[in-house]
């Protein structure tokens, strides 16, 4: 990155890529606070989300490995009750806490929409867990150097079950949410779009949408439609018509850095927040999983809501391993007061 944006005095990166610690950002925060080359917390945040994007080709991968393992070495049990129940005695506590919050942002993952018939990726019955080649899709550098994989992910992005997914109940229990003032910030690791569709307002995605395909030469976005009807019409690895350069969907693959001024605003949601919900997501995944720990260096509450264990349970006030559509229509309702069937 440009000497100009970030120093390697003030980067919260160690130089393999990886994140200092929560005690090393913190020290290094103060520094960079009181550094008289820099006067005011905006230019601080957007130098530390700089380091954060860099870091992504490097980091994601080994922490979703690194993370993987952990979690398998941990108890299925923690905080949670059996799968198919709703624990409403932590339901109701979290829902205290939600109306009594200033500001709520909740980050999602793939697990949200699994009800919607998405499949997740590393789920029991997830893409990458069923078909670990797949996963080749999914990566920059394989995607750029090898046409047979560009032709193969093009093939899987016409049959994405995105276009004819529908939200379900977790979605619209997060707009129920919204529509009340009970939840300021939706930062989304999806790409399907399904929060927009149930009719959330303000929605951050942190690792793009498939609904656009942009290209890797000049920039070009186009409708991703347009460019599927071309492979319908027998072109496997349609070129970007205004300059002939290699297209892919408007997503972040691993190797690619997030948008600097998209993660920008995911992090000052998590900062400013003071309950943040973690739906449906391994937390494995950085730059998005790091997210729970601005949240909690700003002196928020962490809720975490998932299937499988995360890094973050020990961490977190409250853990709920109930189903996602199941447990935020009665977060919603106990939360507005709103009678359950």
């Amino acid at each position: 990155m440009p000497k100009d944006e970030a120093s390697s005095d003030d980067s919260v990166t160690q130089s393999d890529g990886t994140w200092a610690s929560a005690k090393d950002r913190v020290a290094v925060t103060r520094r960079r606070d009181h550094d008289p080359r820099v006067h005011d917390v905006a230019r601080g945040r957007a130098r530390w989300c700089t380091g954060l994007a860099g870091a992504w080709g490097t980091y994601c991968r080994s922490m979703a490995e690194a993370g993987a393992d952990s979690i398998n070495q941990r108890s299925t049990s923690q905080g949670s009750t059996d799968r198919g129940t709703v624990d409403q005695n932590r339901t109701d506590q979290v829902a205290v806490w939600l109306r009594d919050a200033r500001t709520v942002t909740v980050l999602t993952g793939a697990g949200i929409s699994t009800d919607s018939g998405i499949p997740d990726f590393r789920g029991p019955r997830g893409v990458w867990t069923t078909n670990p080649a797949a996963e080749r899709l999914s990566n920059i550098a394989d995607y750029l150097a090898d046409p047979a994989v560009r032709v193969e992910a093009w093939k899987s992005r016409r049959d994405h079950p995105a276009w004819t997914a529908r939200p379900n109940r977790a979605h619209e229990a997060l707009v129920r949410l919204e529509r009340a003032g009970l939840i300021h910030t939706v930062v989304t690791q999806n790409i399907d779009g399904l929060h927009q569709k149930a009719g959330s307002m303000r929605v951050v995605e942190l690792h793009g949408t498939v609904w656009w395909a942009v290209c890797l030469e000049c920039g070009l976005r186009t409708p991703m439609a347009d460019v599927l009807a071309r492979v319908d019409a027998g072109e496997p690895d349609p070129r970007c018509l205004s300059c002939g350069g290699i297209q892919k969907s408007a997503t972040i693959s691993f190797g690619q850095p997030l948008d600097r001024d998209v993660l920008a605003q995911a992090v000052r949601a998590a900062e400013e927040s003071d309950l943040f919900l973690a739906v449906g997501t391994s937390l494995t995944v950085y730059p998005a999983a790091g997210l729970c720990d601005v949240a909690l260096e700003a002196g928020a509450r962490l809720v975490v809501i998932n299937g499988q264990p995360t890094p973050y349970d020990e961490k977190a006030a409250a853990v709920l391993r109930d189903p996602i559509g199941e447990v935020l229509p009665r977060l919603a309702d106990a939360a507005l007061g709103e009678a359950r069937a």
